[in-house]
């Protein structure tokens, strides 16, 4: 729940609590959320400043640096590395947890293109056409050396500097792995039924690692999981709905994963859980409309019937949500209740 000052005064014209009793609540707020991200001015230049810095590194890197060669990328990595780690122990001693964070995924950010200089420097590259630039943009086995160095560099920042903002890279780097995994798997050719299995294991993978990472961070009073729940969801739910099944019995299932997925993201409070699996049960919809039901007069009135029955369901959830979710509660594991502390009170 978000607090702001008004609040607290309204409690203090209410008589509920003092004047002073609100400075010191509202100071206690405060502190807590340090270094907690906000949609504010001053966050909103951090990021922009940092996703630029690393967007020039990643994702807008040009042909430029061929010319340095191998040894020379790896060189200018390393005076950026140097310069990333200096001016995090420096936003670190400041107290700027957020600035910190970029910083130190800045770092890990540049792994993959140490890792392409140094086999270029090595002359262990592959003698194809690929240069840097195509690592986001084509598939292919032999990026995975830098996205494994990238997972290990970012796992000792983490053991080092615990900021939330580093499982960015990790959940990034492996959406991409389990793509790069797939061309690897089946000797570079390109199977597209594998890719979506693949991606729906590496998906559901990710999702349980966001969860057990939910669960430890929890009590942290920082969001650990974000980024997981985020790639984890994409790659799940995209090989999933890639899976084009030829039976309405599987089109059926697909439906009630998106269900569950809606259900899970209720319970967990992660929206893009539920924003995925509303988009899925809308594909599963559409496909109702389109395909089965396409010239049947009957399907809208059922639909809307369906609609309000649903409504239904929540008028009768919200009146007795207290009793239910506090007999769920108990049925939960420990570590499950610690997990959701503020949603069954």
């Amino acid at each position: 729940m978000n607090i702001n000052r008004q609040q607290l005064q309204e409690g203090v014209a209410k008589g509920i609590i003092s004047p002073e009793q609100a400075e010191d609540l509202w100071a206690l707020w405060q502190s807590r959320q340090h270094g907690v991200p906000r949609f504010d001015f001053t966050h909103i230049l951090y990021y922009l400043g940092g996703l630029l810095a690393i967007g020039a590194m990643t994702l807008f890197m040009n042909l430029g640096w061929e010319r340095f060669g191998g040894w020379g990328i790896v060189a200018l990595c390393l005076l950026y590395a140097a310069a990333g780690l200096w001016l995090l122990r420096y936003f670190a001693a400041k107290n700027l947890p957020i600035p910190a964070g970029i910083c130190a995924v800045f770092v890990v950010a540049l792994t993959p293109l140490a890792v392409y200089g140094l086999q270029q420097g090595l002359g262990v590259w592959p003698p194809d056409d690929y240069q840097y630039r195509d690592y986001h943009r084509w598939i292919e086995w032999h990026w995975l050396y830098m996205e494994l160095a990238t997972l290990l560099v970012a796992a000792v920042m983490l053991y080092r500097h615990r900021y939330p903002f580093l499982l960015l890279p990790v959940a990034f780097t492996l959406w991409y792995l389990s793509m790069d995994t797939t061309t690897w798997l089946a000797g570079g050719d390109y199977d597209w039924q594998l890719r979506k299995t693949v991606s729906v294991l590496f998906g559901v993978a990710m999702l349980a690692l966001a969860l057990w990472v939910d669960i430890s961070s929890r009590r942290s009073g920082r969001d650990y999981a974000f980024w997981l729940y985020v790639f984890g969801t994409l790659t799940f739910w995209g090989g999933l709905t890639a899976m084009d099944s030829d039976n309405e019995l599987g089109k059926f299932i697909y439906c009630l994963i998106n269900l569950g997925l809606i259900g899970a993201g209720a319970l967990l409070v992660r929206r893009v859980l539920v924003v995925f699996g509303a988009i899925g049960v809308a594909v599963y919809v559409g496909h109702l409309a389109d395909k089965v039901f396409k010239d049947s007069w009957l399907f809208p009135i059922s639909l809307t019937l369906l609609g309000l029955l649903v409504v239904a369901a929540g008028v009768w959830w919200q009146k007795n949500e207290a009793g239910l979710n506090r007999r769920l509660r108990q049925a939960l594991p420990a570590a499950w209740q610690r997990l959701l502390p503020d949603r069954f009170e």
